[in-house]
C-alpha cells in the first residue's frame, strides 16, 4: 500500500568528478558530488533544441549543495523558471504527485493533489513545464531515497501539451509516466488551486527576489558553459533568439562570482564603458525578446 510522505533534502551519493569542459567563476559555490560530471557529458552530446532545457536543472544542482531551502521544490522550481526564462524559455510551474512503484508494484506516493502550507513546509510536490518545448522537468526527484540511489539527476522528459478553458497547460488528473532504472514514476498533475497555493502563498511572494536572483546565477553560468569551444555553434542553433543575443553580447568576456555570489561578466555598459555586469544588466538589441516571466 501506498503512504504519503513530505520530501526531504538528500545529497547524492556519487564521487566527485571534475571535468574541463565546464566552466567555474572564480569564489564558485561548491559542487554536489557527480553533478557536474552529468554537465559536461550533456555539453558534449546534447542536440541544440536539448542544450538549455538538459543543462540547467542538472546545474542547479550542483551549485546548490548544501544551501538549497526546505522547501526544496518549491524553491528549485521558483528558481529555474527565473533561469530558463533569461535564457529564453518559457517554464512554468507545475504542481504534481508522484508515485514511485518497483517491480513488484510496491512503492510510495509523495504530494498531494490538494497541498497546504504548514508554517514554512508545502506538503505538495512541484515540476516544472516548457511548453515550447513540451518537456517535463523534476529537478528535485532525487529527494526521494529510492530515485537517489540510482544516481542520474533530475528528471527531464517530453509530454504532449494542450491548454485548456481553465488556463492550465496540462489537464488536471493528467498521468505523465516516467522510467528511472528499475523504477516507474507515475506523476498526477493537480488542479489551478494547488499551483495558486505557492503563488499566491506569503513565502513564495516574500522570497521572490531570492528566487530571481539564483536564476540569473544559474543561467550565468549555464551562458558560460554554452559558449565554450565545442559547444558555442550547437547553441547558436538552439530555438531561442535571446539565447543567440546572449552568446553574442558575452562572447569571450571573462567572468566571476563576487563577494554576494553574484555571477558577473567584464562588459561594455550602455555608455560603452566597462564594468562587472550581472546577466540581466547586459545590454541587448532592442528587438532581443524579454526575459520570462515578463
Amino acid at each position: 500500500m501506498s503512504k504519503q510522505k513530505r520530501g526531504k533534502k538528500h545529497r547524492t551519493p556519487q564521487q566527485r568528478v571534475s571535468r574541463p569542459s565546464l566552466p567555474r567563476p572564480r569564489q564558485a559555490a561548491p559542487a554536489l558530488p557527480g553533478s557536474l560530471d552529468h554537465v559536461a557529458r550533456m555539453l558534449e552530446h546534447a542536440k541544440p533544441d536539448q542544450l538549455v532545457e538538459l543543462v540547467l536543472p542538472f546545474l542547479w544542482v550542483a551549485i546548490s549543495d548544501g544551501r538549497a531551502p526546505a522547501n526544496i521544490c518549491v524553491d528549485a522550481c521558483l528558481t529555474l523558471r527565473n533561469a530558463y526564462g533569461q535564457l529564453g524559455v518559457r517554464a512554468e510551474l507545475l504542481p504534481v504527485t508522484v508515485a514511485i512503484r518497483k517491480k513488484d508494484g510496491a512503492g510510495t506516493l509523495y504530494g498531494s493533489l490538494t497541498p497546504t502550507w504548514t508554517g514554512t513546509e508545502w506538503n505538495g510536490h512541484c515540476a516544472l513545464v516548457l511548453p515550447d518545448s513540451e518537456r517535463f522537468v523534476d529537478p528535485t526527484i532525487e529527494q526521494f531515497d529510492e530515485v537517489r540511489k540510482i544516481g542520474m539527476g533530475p528528471m527531464v522528459g517530453k509530454v504532449t501539451l494542450s491548454t485548456h478553458e481553465d488556463g492550465s497547460i496540462v489537464e488536471p488528473g493528467a498521468q505523465v509516466l516516467m522510467q528511472r532504472g528499475d523504477l516507474t514514476l507515475t506523476y498526477t498533475v493537480a488542479g489551478p488551486e494547488a499551483l495558486a497555493s505557492i503563488v499566491e502563498h506569503p513565502e513564495a511572494i516574500a522570497h521572490a527576489d531570492r528566487h530571481r536572483r539564483t536564476g540569473v546565477n544559474t543561467a550565468s553560468l549555464t551562458l558560460a558553459a554554452l559558449r565554450g569551444e565545442d559547444v558555442r555553434e550547437r547553441a547558436l542553433q538552439a530555438p531561442h533568439p535571446r539565447l543567440h543575443a546572449l552568446l553574442q553580447a558575452v562572447g569571450d568576456a571573462p567572468y566571476e562570482a563576487d563577494e554576494a555570489q553574484d555571477v558577473r561578466f567584464r562588459l561594455p555598459d550602455q555608455s560603452g564603458q566597462e564594468q562587472w555586469l550581472r546577466l540581466d544588466e547586459i545590454p541587448l538589441p532592442l528587438e532581443t525578446p524579454a526575459a520570462w516571466p515578463h
